[in-house]
């Protein structure tokens, strides 16, 4: 393929579902991975021992599984099939005492009231309230902002402008404050708590409050599904689709630079000094800072823009570990053992100083992590009567952590599992830990260990995402777009990003759209005109 109509940078998850959108389309694509392995931050591997299939970045994903662009593009006729834990996830506290969410809303509303017993109903009412509205707030997530018609729907769906408003400042709420609105006890609060935490937002982040109800209630309604056989067999299937749709990828493949010819992105340059060209448009799944410092020549870039980007945050940095186990978790609380994801290192106030260690840039003495037993949900995973389970927890951004450093930060996090589980450290047959180095030597994308593309605070969310602009996929170069977690909806595995911008794309061709991108790009010069 001399010269495709597309060239795509980046084969992680986003970067396949744009490279399928426009070759659905009848583009020709070409998709360019600087790595060895396309699929970004989803990859398996027997790393902790032979046999214990481990992934080695995301695990679950209640998000993808809700998502439309994903379930739009037919990935079970390519091998994708999901699996489910028996329980959903539970958060152990320092005191023992478990709470659990599980599949049915009823289980889960009487483990919350173990805690407080009115929190029952105020579960039940508030997973009803996600069964109104959900689905029009998840269409909105998921085109290009601004999401006129599901804002409309979500409208019709609250029923009124008032209970918009009241909508809104339940979506602008810290998760402590929401869970002490609406509950009682500890046990429905962990719940939505934990669930926020594995975005970068602490207790006390506004917003906080409307990520963890997000994934709570995405839990209660679907669970918190892992592809069968292992995370790769979702990347499998995207290049399965992507292939039959006609286009390719080329692994092991850095691009060096990005080429632009009066005002517009032509093609790319590879670190080889190969030249691809691209007819219509060049598509970056690559964080932003990547794409507007590395990739593209300063003097093409409003001056503001790059003043901007100076103040671009990224998410806290990760330390995860792998454990290839002899047998099952020995948790103390019998139903903790049949949720796929469980929550261990602090009750609510626990949780809140961990997230002030972050902000404050010093080391947690007692971290919150989020582990994993993958065998539970899926037992392909690895041999019978054993498991294969995951940990990871947040350091802060750019720490520079020595090896003793992540040792020690490794030692707490099986500690933390130990506490809930006497006897775990003795199952341990085999552990790989990858600090933040490791994380972003094999995927350059995960930049410093973080994990969503930049942080999920309010400043750097919708039109402040990546910088102050549009909240759109189109940057100030004509035909050239992100399409990483870095853009509009943000991270997860979900497909957003790399959806929007190849719709942008594909309707800059068509004659109303070209009127359109004229707009936005005069719009775009004008925001970062210094």
């Amino acid at each position: 393929m001399s010269e495709p109509d597309a060239v795509v940078i980046g084969a992680g998850h986003n970067g396949l579902v744009a490279a399928i959108m426009l070759a659905d389309a009848g583009w020709s694509v070409q998709v360019l991975e600087a790595t060895g392995q396309a699929g970004g931050a989803i990859r398996t591997a027997d790393v902790a021992a032979e046999g214990f299939h481990s992934d080695l970045y995301s695990a679950f994903y209640p998000l993808g599984y809700a998502s439309p662009v994903l379930s739009g593009l037919g990935l079970d006729r390519h091998g994708l099939s999901w699996r489910r834990s028996p329980s959903v996830l539970s958060h152990v506290l320092p005191d023992g005492r478990s709470v659990t969410l599980h599949a049915e809303p009823a289980e889960t509303a009487a483990s919350v009231a173990r805690f407080a017993p009115g929190d029952a109903q105020a579960w039940t009412e508030l997973y009803d309230e996600w069964l109104r509205i959900g689905p029009s707030l998840i269409a909105a997530l998921f085109t290009p902002f601004p999401p006129v018609r599901s804002t409309g729907s979500l409208l019709r769906a609250l029923g009124s402008s008032a209970e918009l408003l009241r909508f809104l400042r339940f979506a602008m709420l810290p998760v402590r404050r929401l869970g002490e609105e609406r509950f009682d006890g500890e046990g429905a609060r962990l719940l939505l708590a934990g669930n926020a935490l594995h975005t970068d937002l602490g207790p006390e982040g506004a917003i906080s409050g409307v990520f963890g109800w997000l994934l709570a209630m995405l839990g209660q309604q679907y669970g918190f599904p892992v592809p069968a056989g292992g995370a790769q067999r979702l990347v499998d299937a995207l290049l399965s689709r992507l292939d039959a749709a006609g286009g390719t990828v080329r692994c092991g493949q850095p691009v060096r630079s990005v080429l632009v010819e009066n005002g517009r992105a032509t093609g790319v340059r590879l670190a080889g000094g190969e030249v691809v060209r691209a007819r219509h448009a060049v598509l970056a799944d690559v964080p932003a800072p990547a794409l507007y410092a590395d990739l593209l020549e300063p003097h093409h870039l409003p001056a503001r823009l790059l003043r901007d980007l100076t103040n671009f945050q990224w998410d806290n940095a990760t330390i995860k570990v792998d454990w290839a186990l002899s047998k099952p978790v020995p948790w103390t609380e019998p139903e903790v053992g049949g949720s796929g994801t469980v929550h261990l290192g602090g009750d609510l106030n626990g949780l809140t100083r961990y997230a002030a260690d972050l902000a404050t840039r010093s080391i947690p003495t007692e971290p919150f992590v989020l582990f994993g037993q993958m065998g539970v949900a899926d037992p392909s995973r690895c041999p019978p009567g054993t498991e294969v389970a995951w940990g990871y927890t947040h350091v802060p951004w750019d720490a520079g952590l020595d090896d003793s450093a992540v040792q020690r930060q490794t030692e707490r996090m099986e500690q933390a599992v130990e506490a809930a589980a006497p006897g775990f450290q003795d199952t341990v047959i085999g552990r790989t830990v990858a600090a933040p180095r490791d994380l972003e030597r094999a995927n350059p994308s995960l930049v410093g260990g973080s994990l969503n593309g930049g942080t999920a605070a309010l400043y750097q969310q919708l039109i402040f995402r990546p910088v102050p602009g549009l909240g759109r996929p189109e940057t100030p170069i004509r035909d050239l777009y992100l399409a990483s977690s870095s853009a509009h909806p943000g991270g997860g595995v979900h497909g957003g990003p790399g959806a929007n911008a190849a719709r942008v794309a594909l309707r800059r061709r068509r004659p109303q759209g070209a009127l359109v991108d004229t707009g936005m790009h005069w719009a775009l010069r004008r925001l970062y005109r210094s």
